[in-house]
């Protein structure tokens, strides 16, 4: 799943590890998320929509594979 992490994330002027540190995960956990890696859990990605305050849909694209 592609997403917009990285873009909302270097807005704010933080670092993956300001971030992992306010979602309470790992850098590596972030690092995974933004490079497509990994897709987070409902949990952490209505943690992430709390905390940038945008709709899902602004942080997350959803691609079905062929």
């Amino acid at each position: 799943m592609k997403n917009k992490l990285k873009e909302l994330r270097q807005k704010e002027n933080i670092s993956q590890d300001d971030l992992a540190t306010i979602l309470k995960v790992s850098r590596q956990t972030i690092n995974s998320i933004e490079t497509g890696k990994f897709d987070p859990s409902l949990t952490l990605v209505m943690k992430m929509t709390k905390h940038f305050a945008v709709a899902l849909e602004e942080i997350f694209i959803y691609e079905e594979k062929k």
